[in-house]
């Protein structure tokens, strides 16, 4: 018998099998393909940076798209950009943190600044647009972070919209014609019925 005796296995557990749905603002649906719109916009460029939106993907319930950054060059005194965290400086947004957000044709817009409703516990329906980052990455001088929008936008101008003061970018956006998103998302394909 050793003095480090491995412990008695535990009782066996039947757990039951517990689906978790996510709730719709909150990502694209797992068991769609999207409809996409191939489009490259350029927001905005200086002769440092340029941000784009790159590749649409349109699902029944929102949109997807790509958020490309490119900086010319990088100090070494310069951190990595401010792609996900909100900074503050006393009371204002930190000049290095890069404001992004969509507006519809109705005036609602979604922003990258915090939305404390989002994550609620109670599931509740958020009540005006959602804006949330869904991966991708990069370093130094090229990034692609995914991006989720919900829901649909109605019809007319889809405006990106984006403000970045430590790279000089004053606000700037582009339009495009959200109709070309609504009948991408009526090209989706469900791969197999939701529950």
């Amino acid at each position: 018998m050793s003095f480090f005796d491995p412990p008695p296995p535990p009782p066996s557990l039947s757990v039951a099998e517990v689906e978790y749905r996510q709730p719709v603002w909150l990502g694209p649906p797992a068991n769609v393909l999207p409809g996409v719109v191939p489009v490259e916009l350029l927001i905005a460029c200086t002769d440092e940076t340029a941000v784009a939106v790159i590749g649409i993907r349109a699902y029944p319930t929102g949109f997807g798209f790509t958020l490309s950054v490119r900086l010319r060059r990088l100090s070494a005194r310069q951190q990595d950009p401010n792609l996900f965290d909100v900074a503050f400086e006393g009371d204002q947004i930190a000049a290095a943190f890069l404001r992004f957000g969509v507006q519809f044709a109705d005036g609602a817009k979604a922003t990258n600044l915090p939305r404390y409703d989002v994550h609620r516990c109670d599931d509740a329906e958020p009540t005006a647009p959602v804006l949330t980052a869904h991966g991708g990455g990069g370093g130094g001088l090229a990034w692609d972070i995914d991006q989720w929008v919900w829901p649909l936008p109605p019809a007319g101008p889809l405006a990106f919209v984006c403000e970045w003061p430590a790279r000089q970018i004053d606000e700037s956006r582009v339009e495009l014609d959200a109709r070309l998103v609504l009948q991408a998302a009526e090209r989706a394909a469900t791969l197999w019925p939701d529950g």
